[in-house]
């Protein structure tokens, strides 16, 4: 396995917005509304290119801190995007959310970079870059789900208990669907890329079990934090 990976030129992605097309006219056609398809491929197409050159340079660097302040950028971003669907925003629920995404995050990544990788240095950042992305990003999803849905079983005068134990199944339904799914209804997008650009598929096979191992234990650990700081406010009483 040493084919190197193919290149794809900005023409080339021109053929894969024909499927796009299809669901905007879709939308057209059913009177739905573009601006925010629109708007969304948009921020993509810029985020994705800003982001490239910005790895090329953050990889070329090479140093701790800049590593470090990456880190710290993305989990601030985290937490205010976690509580995106919550109605009730108030600051206190902006740190219970920061705080419960950046201890699963972190304790997953160090976990997975310093003793499954076993990364030297120990901040890498071709590594610990993409590798943050992806835990910050699920413990992000994870508690948004789990938030959101909290705040709808305790509006229907649940306890709090039984609300929190509601969350925390719901945050966890995407990942523990795609431990179901995985390698039967897909191959997940580290795999394919590895196995695109040549890796040995046993290899990629071995690299994906970390990957869903890490994104599962950082969603848990995320989700029930905090659902878990919710309870001191709302039910101190409650065990």
């Amino acid at each position: 396995m040493n084919e190197s990976i193919y290149t794809i030129s900005y023409f080339d992605l021109v053929w894969v917005l024909i499927p796009v097309g299809i669901v905007v006219a879709v939308f057209v056609r059913w009177s739905m509304g573009i601006g925010s398809l629109l708007h969304g491929f948009a921020r993509m197409f810029i985020q994705l290119l800003l982001v490239g050159y910005a790895l090329s340079t953050i990889f070329n660097a090479d140093q701790p801190l800049v590593v470090l302040a990456i880190l710290g950028v993305m989990l601030f971003a985290a937490g205010m995007i976690s509580l995106r669907p919550v109605s009730a925003k108030r600051s206190g629920l902006y740190f219970k959310a920061l705080a419960a995404i950046s201890a699963g995050g972190i304790l997953t990544l160090v976990i997975v970079t310093q003793a499954v990788i076993a990364l030297d240095p120990w901040y890498k950042p071709r590594y610990v870059i993409p590798l943050a992305g992806m835990i910050f990003a699920n413990a992000m999803n994870a508690v948004s789900i789990g938030a959101e849905r909290f705040e709808v079983e305790f509006g229907r005068s649940r306890d709090y208990p039984a609300a929190r134990s509601a969350a925390l199944r719901a945050s966890l339904i995407p990942i523990t669907n795609s431990l179901f799914a995985v390698g039967i209804v897909s191959l997940p997008g580290m795999m394919t890329g590895q196995i695109l650009s040549g890796v040995s598929p046993l290899i990629a096979a071995r690299y994906q079990i970390m990957v869903m191992c890490m994104v599962f234990g950082a969603s848990g650990i995320s989700s029930a934090l905090y659902l878990f700081l919710l309870g001191g406010d709302l039910a101190p009483e409650t065990p």
